[in-house]
């Protein structure tokens, strides 16, 4: 007797129907984290599963009788974000099975729940040097009236050993948009570093110029004598040139990111400063550990921290330890309303879209309340004893 179940096109259908609508339409209550900084909704925001049918399946039955997954999907991860008319855009990472990234652009009312796709997958127009693989967009709503997408671009490094073909140069691409669907390419960001990923664009004007936060690296992988997160300025972004890149946050020994750190979405501007969300990765005998930090710069001059809380402000936890890869979580997009609510979303292991949800009055509080990583060990006892001391003087 055969386990084979019998095959039921019209039954098989109504069930991936089913599966991709339930995805859609899950409640995502929250719950306040054991530190009280933000709540984390209990449900990813975007899955693999919250992709289209008509993306992954050629429903003519005719041509797919036996409805065979033509062009699966892997994982949908890394998203850029931002407000429009009310409701949430995020420019989706979405890769298939065959490893090759490409963006599609998801919407919901409220930003927690209920997140779907556009038609079509988003077209972006290549250079005279056509992209490999294309990934993790920023999508930044600049003072010039654009929307631009920085994104980074990956070719095959033309100066491998013949055989070699895992090594790879990484470089920013640059796209502007009225729509979100439509996207003018620009030239590539150049630079004086050997290979460039997690550009931002600074949203407002700097010294009447267009300012980027870059990440310098000698290797496509390691971070070599790049330094941590960079800023440089550039005159005119249809011809994206800058030349030197001042480090204003530096990587450092035995901290969370030691091996090498990077801007996340472009800043929020508060009353205390812009705020920055960025990723700092330390190795581990696991591999390489990704978790979410903050600091602040100042208004008026965006290269001066101003307040630098220690640790981690997000990292992977329960499930979100486990997928594509493990023990990573990674932010490019994040939205501050109108209302104070601050919409963070993020990765884990390169699988999937999570969002948490704070106030900007409490990002505020933990960027003023939290202290620096006072770097030794003896140096964090004493910062301990301290708050210790402080709350039993209070008790007595």
């Amino acid at each position: 007797m055969s386990v084979i179940p019998t095959f039921d096109y019209n039954q098989r259908l109504s069930e991936l129907q089913a599966a991709q609508q339930q995805a859609v339409k899950t409640k995502n209550p929250g719950q306040w984290h054991s530190t009280n900084w933000y709540c984390k909704h209990q449900n990813p925001v975007v899955t693999p599963a919250h992709v289209p049918l008509t993306w992954r399946y050629n429903l003519h039955r005719d041509q797919n009788p036996l409805l065979l997954e033509n062009l699966p999907i892997q994982a949908t991860f890394n998203a850029g974000a931002l407000e429009r008319d009310g409701r949430i855009a995020m420019m989706v990472r979405v890769e298939g099975h065959d490893r090759k990234s490409f963006f599609g652009l998801a919407w919901s009312q409220n930003g927690i729940e209920g997140f779907e796709f556009t038609d079509h997958a988003i077209v972006i127009p290549e250079t005279e040097d056509p992209d490999v693989n294309v990934y993790d967009m920023r999508l930044v709503e600049h003072a010039d009236g654009w929307v631009y997408g920085l994104f980074c671009t990956e070719r095959k490094d033309p100066d491998a050993p013949h055989g070699d073909l895992s090594s790879a140069v990484a470089q920013c691409g640059i796209v502007r948009s009225k729509d979100l669907v439509s996207w003018e390419r620009l030239p590539d960001l150049k630079s004086h570093s050997a290979q460039q990923r997690n550009v931002v664009l600074h949203p407002e004007f700097v010294e009447g110029k267009y300012a980027f936060y870059t990440r310098p690296q000698d290797g496509f992988i390691d971070a070599g004598s790049g330094g941590g997160i960079g800023w440089a300025l550039c005159d005119d972004i249809t011809c994206p040139v800058v030349g030197e890149e001042k480090i204003i946050e530096s990587r450092a020994y035995h901290t969370i990111k030691e091996v090498k750190n990077g801007q996340g979405p472009a800043p929020i501007r508060s009353s205390i400063g812009w705020i920055h969300l960025a990723h700092g990765v330390r190795g581990t005998a696991t591999g390489l550990r990704y978790v979410l930090y903050v600091f602040v710069t100042d208004l008026e001059d965006p290269t001066k921290i101003i307040y630098s809380p220690g640790g981690a402000f997000i990292v992977p936890e329960g499930d979100e330890q486990v997928g594509d890869l493990s023990h990573i979580v990674f932010s490019n997009g994040w939205v501050s309303k109108d209302d104070g609510t601050v919409l963070i979303y993020y990765a884990s292991c390169d699988t999937r879209m999570h969002v948490a949800t704070t106030t900007l009055d409490r990002l505020i509080a933990y960027c003023r309340q939290v202290p620096e990583d006072p770097l030794r060990s003896f140096s964090c006892v004493a910062q301990r004893n301290s708050l210790i001391d402080n709350n039993l003087n209070e008790s007595n």
